[in-house]
C-alpha cells in the first residue's frame, strides 16, 4: 500500500455518491497524504439494502471499495457500508456500526466507527422486514420529536441519523471519518502489519 505520507498526488475513489461518506474520507486522507483527488462513484453493495450482522457489512464495505477500484484510474478504492449487529443487554437488541474498506488492489485494511442503536421501531423494521433505517428514522423521530421534516433531503443524506440523535455533536460525516481513519493506520503502518498481511 502507498506511503501516505508521500506528497506525491492520490486519486481516490468512494464507492458511494453519498456527500457525507465522500467529505469524510477526503478529510481523513487530507489528514495524512499531501495532495488527494477524492471522487464518488456510484456502485452497488452487492448485500442487502439493510444490512445485518458483520458478514453483510463488512462485505458491503470491501464490495464497494472493490468496485469502486474498478470503476477507473485510482491508487486505492474506498468502500464504507452501515449496517444493524446483534448485541445482548441493548435496549433494541442491535447496535448500528459502520465499516470502512481501503482496497489498493491487492489488499484491503479495515476501521470501524462506534456504534449507537436506532429507536426501537427503526430497528424492528429494519431485522423484521429489511426495510433501511434510513428509510424510516425521519418518520419515526418526527413522531417521537415533534421535529419537522428534514431540509434538503433525509437527514441520511446530510448531518445523518446519528447527527439528529446527538443534537449535532457528531454527524455523518464525522462518525464516517472515525472509520476511515482507523482504516488509515495500516496504510501508515505497513511495516507492523506486513505487505503480504
Amino acid at each position: 500500500m502507498p506511503d501516505p505520507k508521500s506528497p506525491s498526488p492520490r486519486r481516490i475513489l468512494v464507492g458511494s455518491l453519498n456527500a457525507p461518506k465522500v467529505d469524510a474520507v477526503r478529510e481523513a486522507f487530507v489528514a495524512y497524504f499531501a495532495d488527494v483527488d477524492v471522487r464518488g462513484v456510484e456502485v452497488a453493495s452487492g448485500v442487502p439494502d439493510q444490512p445485518i450482522g458483520w458478514e453483510e457489512i463488512v462485505t458491503g464495505a470491501v464490495n464497494r471499495a472493490e468496485r469502486a477500484f474498478a470503476a477507473g484510474h485510482c491508487d486505492l478504492g474506498i468502500g464504507y457500508e452501515d449496517g444493524l449487529v446483534a448485541v445482548p443487554l441493548t435496549r433494541t437488541g442491535h447496535v448500528n456500526f459502520g465499516c470502512c474498506a481501503i482496497f489498493d488492489g491487492k489488499r484491503h485494511a479495515f476501521g470501524f466507527s462506534s456504534g449507537f442503536e436506532y429507536p426501537g421501531e427503526c430497528t424492528k423494521r429494519g431485522v423484521e422486514m429489511g426495510i433501511p433505517v434510513g428509510d424510516t428514522f425521519d418518520e419515526v423521530f418526527a413522531a417521537a420529536t415533534g421535529a419537522a421534516p428534514p431540509e434538503g433531503g433525509p437527514s441520511s443524506r446530510t448531518v445523518g441519523n446519528v447527527g439528529k440523535l446527538t443534537g449535532g455533536k457528531m454527524v455523518r460525516r464525522e462518525y464516517t471519518r472515525h472509520a476511515v481513519i482507523c482504516a488509515l493506520i495500516q496504510l501508515r503502518h505497513p511495516g507492523l502489519y506486513g505487505e503480504d498481511a
